[in-house]
């Protein structure tokens, strides 16, 4: 598994990308806040930021407030991705000088906001991860092109930003032509009208927390499978992006510490006669509605 933050780093400074929010967690962002709704956050919240169209879901809807409870926040470049939804401190993006303040502003990144606003909305981490990996979660239900704007999407819907598997920048759609996003380094979570030019590549719109048929994601880069559940045993197939993947079970097994999570928790993939860290699997440490193998 060689998915790490300077990988990333370059990545982003090839792609000519000043404000990327597609990073992955580190051992760094540790600190959370994830009830942050504090007498100083909705004072700043700014008018509008609300579900500003009918049609959604339950659970949509209660993503949007959760975004919306967050305006005033810092952006701040890798925020959110502590082990628990909610803001962090950030780091300095070697690309973006407005980011020298970062390391001290308690905030989100994009992902880190969407992540938040659905673990809320949920009552689980169903999308943790960069927005790559978001954009490709196994709990999207319906996927809109750029072709067709604003048209189909509800609020709650995520609109994305990117390069096919190549998606650095997500928000959370509110209705009415508006989104709410964690934008920039130097900015805080506002609500913006909604941009269909440039490298806008889509929607997508989430389901619930519970998966079917242990249909699940993975995500990360260069993940690997490995005959046993250790990662010392002899690897089987590199996944090197996010992709479906069907889970029969889970146990625990070898203790892993990669990406800044730890977890002991493993999954079989049926189809690779492989086993994989719950690590890099979208969901909760161990994962719901998995059986434990036998």
């Amino acid at each position: 598994m060689q998915h790490t933050l300077a990988r990333a780093r370059r990545t982003l400074a090839a792609a000519g990308i000043l404000a990327a929010c597609a990073i992955v967690p580190t051992a760094q962002l540790s600190v959370a806040a994830p009830h942050m709704t504090t007498g100083a956050t909705r004072a700043a919240a700014a008018p509008g930021c609300d579900v500003l169209a009918p049609g959604a879901s339950a659970t949509a809807e209660a993503a949007v407030r959760a975004a919306c409870s967050q305006l005033g926040i810092w952006y701040t470049w890798g925020g959110g991705h502590g082990p628990q939804p909610g803001a962090t401190y950030g780091q300095v993006d070697p690309t973006d000088p407005a980011s020298n303040d970062d390391p001290h502003r308690l905030g989100f990144d994009c992902s880190g906001l969407v992540r938040y606003a659905y673990a809320q909305a949920t009552g689980q981490d169903i999308l943790a991860g960069n927005a790559n990996s978001q954009y490709y979660s196994s709990h999207v239900t319906a996927r809109f092109s750029a072709a067709q704007g604003t048209g189909p999407l509800l609020p709650g819907d995520l609109l994305a930003w990117g390069g096919d598997n190549g998606i650095h920048h997500i928000a959370v759609y509110l209705g009415a032509g508006k989104m709410v996003e964690a934008r920039q380094s130097g900015t805080h979570v506002m609500v913006s009208d909604v941009r269909l030019g440039g490298d806008y590549n889509g929607a997508v719109r989430i389901g619930g927390g519970s998966n079917q048929n242990g249909n699940f994601s993975t995500w990360g880069t260069d993940v690997w499978t490995h005959v046993e559940p250790s990662t010392t045993s002899a690897r089987v197939n590199k996944f090197t992006g996010p992709t479906r993947v069907k889970i029969s079970c889970q146990k625990h097994a070898q203790l892993v510490e990669s990406d800044g999570y730890r977890n002991d928790a493993w999954s079989y993939l049926p189809d690779y006669r492989a086993w994989i860290t719950n690590i890099y699997i979208q969901g909760p440490a161990w994962l719901d509605g998995v059986p434990t193998c036998a």
